[in-house]
């Protein structure tokens, strides 16, 4: 959901995504290349992802982009997380 979320406004390649991911989240999810670069082969493989090779600075790069079938499971999931966050703070406050 979170790289699906970050790629939603525009594709980027693997490094871009790494970076997105760290600003938007204020650093708690900084992950390494070894954690995205396989999630973002099984979200291609599942069609929610589509890549295509470009030239980047000089070098080829791999560029990410949200299928439709990606954008229609980004907001199933977002519905769910909020659905999901709603009911645990309502736990906890009841709870405390």
């Amino acid at each position: 959901m979170l790289l699906l979320a970050v790629l939603r406004r525009e594709p980027g390649h693997g490094y871009a995504v790494i970076q997105r991911l760290a600003e938007a989240s204020h650093g708690a999810f900084d992950l390494p290349e070894g954690t995205i670069y396989p999630a973002l082969h099984r979200l291609e493989r599942k069609g929610l992802l589509e890549s295509r090779e470009v030239e980047f600075e000089g070098r080829r790069r791999r560029v990410y982009g949200i299928t439709q079938a990606g954008r229609e499971a980004l907001r199933t999931h977002m519905d769910e997380w909020r659905s999901f966050s709603v009911s645990i703070g309502q736990t906890l406050e009841a709870a405390g």
